[in-house]
C-alpha cells in the first residue's frame, strides 16, 4: 500500500532536473568564468532556505516501456528562499540548456513565478543568463511552425513593478525577452565583462553590417552609461550582494511599510567641517558625496545609477534608522544642471520612492535644465517636465535642503511648491529665475550699451544685484522657511523622519513606476 516507488520516480526525475544541461555544458559554463543558475540561487539566498517550485519540469524521452530515456531540465529554476532571513522569490535562467531559450515548460514557469511574487506579497529577483524565455530559430524546424509574437504574461511584470520589489541581475548574455527582463526591474545590475545586454546579439547585428564582440555591443560599460540597467559588479558574488543591500531599505510589498533598523548613529552628531563645505566662489565645485555620507547614519548610504544622469545623484539611506530615498546634485558634472538623462533618472528614482513609501530627502545644488545646442537636440525640456511631474505627483514626506544654486525650472522642481514640504537652506544658498551673471546683457541692454565703458558699467551692475541676493534678503519674505547653519542639518533630517513615519501610507500608487 506503500507510495514509496512514486517517490523514488520523484527523487530520479529530481536528479536528472539537477544535471542542468548535462556535464560537458556545465563545465563549459563554469569556464566561462560564470557560476550554475544552481549555485547562482545558493550564494544568493540564505543557507538551506530555498524552496524549489517545478523541480521536475522539462522534457523527457521515454522508452516503449513507459520508462524514461532521457531528461531535458526546463531552463528555468523557480522558487522561495531567503534573503537576510526576510523572504523573496526566485527565478534563475539555466544558460548550460539551449542558452535559455524558450522550451521545457519554461513560458508557464516564467508565468507562475510572476504571479507567486505578487500574490504571496513578496520580491522576485530575477537571475537572468541568456534570452530568459525568448525564442530560437530551432523551435521553427522542432515546432514545423512560426508564430505571431507575444509575451504572454507579460501583464504580470507590469503589475508587480507597482506590487512588489523586482530586481533584475544580468548574469550572462542576455538578449530580446531576457534583456527585456533586465530593464524590467526597480533595479538592475550587469557583471564587468561576463554580461552583456543587447536586443539582438553579434549574429544578427553583424547582418546589418556591423562586426562587433559581445561586450562591444552591449557590455557593461554601455548600459550601466545610458540608464539601461542601474549598476556594475565586479563579479556575481558582488552583485548578489548589491541586490541585497537594495531590498534591505524596502518593505516586502506595497502593502507594508520600509523597516526602521536599530539606530547606530547619534541623530544630534554635527560635523564641524560642513561649516566651509561649500566654497564661496560659485564656479567652485566640491564633493556632494562627502556631504551625503556626513549627514546620513553611518555608512548607510547605498547609492544607485552612478555612471549615467551624473549631474544627479540617487540612493537609499538611513537617518536615524529609517530607510528614505536621497537625492542630491553633483557639481562636478555641468554644476548639476539637468541634462535629459539626469532627468529621466529623477523620474525613475521618484516613481521608486512613491512606489514603496519611501520619504525622500533632497540635496539642492541646480543652475538649471542644461543649455545648448546638444541639449536642445536631446529634448531635455520635454524629459525635464517629465521629471518635474514626477516630483509634483509624488506624494510621500519631502525634505529639500538647498545646499546652493536653485535657478531656473528644473530649480523648481526641487520639490512640489503646491503641498507642504519640510525645507532648508544653508547660507550658501543662491536662487532666483536666472543666474545674474547669464541674464544682465538681455536685461540691462540699453543701459550697458549706452555707457562710456560699457565692460565697467557691465561689472556696476553685476556688483549692485549682488548685493540684493543675500539668502537672508528672501527669508525675510517668509520665500524660504528657514537658513540653517550646515552642522545642524543631520539632528534637522533625523527630526524630519520621525515626523515622516506615522505619516506614511501603504497600499498601491496611483500610478506605477515607468521603467
Amino acid at each position: 500500500m506503500s507510495w514509496e516507488k512514486e517517490i523514488e520516480e520523484l527523487r530520479r526525475r529530481q536528479a536528472y532536473a539537477k544535471e542542468m544541461g548535462g556535464p560537458e555544458k556545465v563545465a563549459r559554463h563554469i569556464n566561462n568564468g560564470k557560476l550554475t543558475v544552481r549555485d547562482r540561487i545558493s550564494k544568493f539566498l540564505d543557507e538551506d532556505s530555498f524552496t524549489e517550485i517545478g523541480s521536475v519540469t522539462g522534457k523527457v524521452e521515454y522508452d516503449e516501456n513507459g520508462e524514461i530515456e532521457s531528461m531535458m531540465a526546463a531552463n528555468l529554476i523557480t522558487g522561495r528562499g531567503k534573503v537576510n532571513g526576510r523572504k523573496v522569490v526566485v527565478a534563475g535562467d539555466d544558460f548550460t540548456v539551449r542558452g535559455g531559450a524558450n522550451d521545457a515548460g519554461i513560458r508557464e514557469k516564467l508565468i507562475h513565478v510572476e504571479m507567486m511574487a505578487n500574490q504571496l506579497q513578496l520580491p522576485l529577483v530575477r537571475l537572468v543568463d541568456g534570452t530568459g524565455g525568448g525564442g530560437s530559430v530551432k523551435n521553427i524546424e522542432t515546432d514545423g511552425r512560426t508564430y505571431i509574437p507575444a509575451v504572454r504574461g507579460w501583464e504580470h511584470v507590469v503589475d508587480n513593478l507597482s506590487t512588489v520589489p523586482v530586481v533584475g541581475l544580468a548574469l550572462g548574455s542576455t538578449a530580446g525577452l531576457g534583456a527585456a527582463r533586465v530593464a524590467a526591474s526597480h533595479y538592475s545590475v550587469m557583471v564587468k565583462e561576463t554580461s552583456q545586454m543587447f536586443v539582438a546579439g553579434p549574429p544578427v547585428v553583424a547582418r546589418v553590417g556591423e562586426k562587433l564582440d559581445k561586450n562591444e555591443l552591449g557590455g557593461s560599460n554601455i548600459h550601466t552609461r545610458n540608464g539601461a540597467v542601474d549598476d556594475e559588479a565586479k563579479s556575481e558574488q558582488e552583485a548578489f550582494d548589491m541586490a541585497a543591500r537594495f531590498l534591505s531599505y524596502l518593505p516586502q510589498s506595497v502593502y507594508e511599510l520600509p523597516e526602521r533598523t536599530d539606530p547606530i548613529d547619534d541623530p544630534e552628531r554635527r560635523d564641524d567641517w560642513l561649516i566651509e563645505a561649500i566654497p564661496r566662489n560659485p564656479r567652485q565645485v566640491y564633493k556632494m558625496r562627502k556631504i551625503i555620507k556626513s549627514l546620513v547614519d553611518k555608512d548607510s548610504f547605498f547609492e544607485m545609477g552612478a555612471k549615467w544622469g551624473r549631474s544627479v545623484i540617487t540612493g537609499f539611506a538611513r537617518l536615524d534608522g529609517w530607510p528614505v530615498a536621497l537625492m542630491a546634485s553633483d557639481p562636478y558634472h555641468y554644476a548639476g544642471a539637468w541634462t535629459s538623462d539626469a532627468a529621466d533618472k529623477v523620474l525613475r528614482f521618484v516613481d521608486l520612492a512613491e512606489t514603496f513609501h519611501l520619504p525622500v530627502v533632497h540635496l539642492v545644488d541646480i543652475p538649471g535644465f542644461l543649455v545648448g545646442r546638444e541639449a536642445e537636440e536631446q529634448a531635455t525640456i520635454r524629459h525635464g517636465v517629465r521629471a518635474m511631474t514626477a516630483v509634483f505627483q509624488a506624494t510621500v514626506p519631502w525634505c529639500t535642503i538647498i545646499i546652493r544654486k536653485t535657478y531656473g525650472v528644473a530649480g523648481a522642481a526641487h520639490m512640489n511648491s503646491s503641498r507642504f514640504n519640510l525645507r532648508y537652506a544653508w547660507p550658501s544658498g543662491d536662487w532666483g529665475s536666472l543666474p545674474i551673471a547669464g541674464g544682465l546683457e538681455a536685461a540691462y541692454k540699453s543701459e550697458i550699451e549706452a555707457a562710456d565703458d560699457p565692460e565697467a558699467k557691465l561689472q556696476e551692475i553685476e556688483d549692485r544685484l549682488n548685493k540684493l541676493k543675500s539668502p537672508f534678503r528672501t527669508a525675510e519674505r517668509f520665500m524660504v522657511e528657514e537658513i540653517i547653519d550646515p552642522r545642524d542639518t543631520r539632528k534637522l533630517l533625523c527630526e524630519f523622519v520621525d515626523l515622516a513615519a506615522p505619516l506614511r501610507k501603504t497600499g498601491r500608487p496611483s500610478f506605477g513606476v515607468r521603467p
